[in-house]
């Protein structure tokens, strides 16, 4: 048992937490799987590792540029707040969760491996439970998994005393939102990148189907015939023009926004605090980072367009002989190289402003928990809300929804954490799913304990019987053969 307990443990460090690794054996299988010669195996796996570890320049960047403006906002302005972010997150369930529950923060990761099993199970037998994505995003997994243990075991109190029993609801309390989660995403994904073969398993798959949906319900197609208008549609007059260009108008509103916040927080705070070199222009430093915004952007970009081609390609080999019919779940990071590139910065912006505006009521309304917003959630989840809501709904859809979403992450946030006592150890995930949906399957298990957990995995498992349900021909046809159902689509149409 040690054995296999030490094998589990260097294959969930250095495989399954390091996305780039895990992506890459998921197209090795794939190409194997599909008899590719062992040159074109070794070929797609570095394209896909090195495309990978691209988009993780990317987006780690952005996180960094940012991390001025998050900090001086915590300390210009003298806020002692929660963090909403999946590290901050992850970092307050390893300092709280024993001293609290009295449990290691170990078993978060047997967690992730029994639900991990659980997703693989409910896509394998997808005739009968209607699953067919895998979540493969593994650093998400562990960060899910952290909040899920804490927020379980303050939910389930009457599983304290049974290490199996607890870690059996919570795997398939976590593994059927896994499923369930990135099943959701499929047609969102499939609609907006012509079949290009993944979904998305990431923090906010509850959140990109809600918002697709209202999207199309809201803002879509106009009883008149009239086509919506999207972001790219907007001929705009004159020297405004230079916004149509994405590089230009992401550089832009960042220098106005961002540039903003780094000119209050001012020259003094910026040298004292190291982000900014003595005897450094100020003018050529708030420039600088600004524009870098637009360079993270352009690299995650060609990140995802290097690994996606090949991850997609290798997939179908493990659809075919041992997932058949399902497709990866990948980082919400790949959508940003589909739809409009333009959604990207408007969907961020429009988060933060809903986000600011969340914060600065529960400062009027001096609530006991106050927030701090993360980089993570303010932009990758309402960028990719918006790059979606965009294609279904067009630009109105692509800035109210966002902005909404950057309400509810503020105010579910502060709720579920200073509900379930995280608030106190400084950090929240904060993303779309995880203050929206999370707190409401908590509170229904803490308030109806054994018969509250029946009815969460029950209607998790319920939520795919509906979609097929719904599109009996099309369910299956959207992930086997892309092209027949959107002559189906068309069919229905007319």
């Amino acid at each position: 048992m040690d054995i296999l307990l030490k094998v589990w443990s260097f294959f969930a460090v250095n495989v399954l937490q390091q996305p780039a690794f895990m992506i890459g054996l998921i197209v090795m299988i794939g190409y194997v799987l599909l008899g590719k010669p062992w040159y074109d195996v070794l070929a797609g796996v570095i394209k896909a590792i090195v495309g990978y570890l691209i988009l993780t320049v990317g987006s780690g960047g952005l996180v960094s540029n940012f991390r001025p403006v998050l900090v001086g906002l915590k300390d210009r302005f003298n806020m002692n707040a929660m963090v909403i972010d999946p590290y901050f997150g992850q970092n307050a369930v390893t300092a709280g969760v024993e001293e609290v529950f009295g449990k290691t923060f170990g078993n978060a990761m047997i967690l992730l491996l029994i639900a991990f099993i659980v997703n693989i199970l409910l896509v394998r037998f997808r005739k009968i439970t209607k699953m067919r994505a895998l979540f493969t995003t593994g650093h998400v997994q562990v960060q899910q998994a952290a909040t899920a243990y804490w927020l379980i075991l303050f939910a389930c109190p009457f599983l304290l005393n049974n290490n199996v029993a607890l870690l059996i609801v919570m795997a398939l309390i976590l593994g059927a939102y896994w499923a369930v989660g990135s099943n959701l995403t499929i047609k969102p994904c499939q609609e907006l990148t012509d079949g290009a073969g993944f979904c998305l398993a990431h923090q906010q798959m509850f959140g990109i189907a809600i918002n697709t949906w209202l999207a199309e319900k809201l803002f879509g197609r106009k009883k008149d015939g009239k086509s919506i208008k999207k972001i790219d549609d907007i001929e705009l007059p004159g020297f405004m023009s230079i916004f149509n260009e994405n590089m230009v108008c992401t550089s832009i509103l960042m220098v106005m926004f961002f540039g903003t916040i780094l000119c209050v927080l001012g020259r003094d705070y910026l040298v004292e605090q190291k982000f900014m070199k003595e005897g450094a222009s100020m003018f050529f430093y708030v420039i600088q980072t600004c524009l870098y915004f637009s360079v993270y952007l352009a690299i995650l970009q060609l990140g995802v367009r290097t690994f996606v081609t090949e991850l997609t390609a290798s997939f179908q080999g493990i659809a075919d002989k041992l997932l058949p019919g399902s497709l990866p779940g990948v980082d919400c990071a790949v959508v940003f190289g589909f739809g409009s590139a333009n959604a990207v910065p408007l969907g961020f912006l429009a988060g933060f402003v809903g986000q600011i505006l969340a914060i600065i009521t529960l400062i009027v309304l001096k609530s006991p928990v106050l927030v701090i917003c993360g980089f993570v959630p303010v932009f990758f989840d309402n960028a990719t809300i918006a790059v979606f809501a965009n294609e279904k709904g067009g630009v109105k859809a692509a800035l109210i929804l966002p902005f909404f979403s950057g309400i509810c992450q503020v105010f579910g946030s502060a709720l579920i954490a200073g509900w379930v006592g995280m608030a106190a150890y400084g950090g929240y995930l904060g993303m779309w799913d995880w203050a929206v949906v999370w707190p409401v399957m908590t509170g229904v298990m803490k308030y109806l304990s054994y018969g509250g957990v029946a009815i969460v995995v029950a209607v998790l498992v319920a939520i795919p019987q509906i979609q097929y349900r719904k599109d009996k021909k099309g369910y299956f046809l959207i992930t086997e053969n892309y092209e027949a159902y959107k002559e189906l689509k068309g069919m229905k149409q007319e």
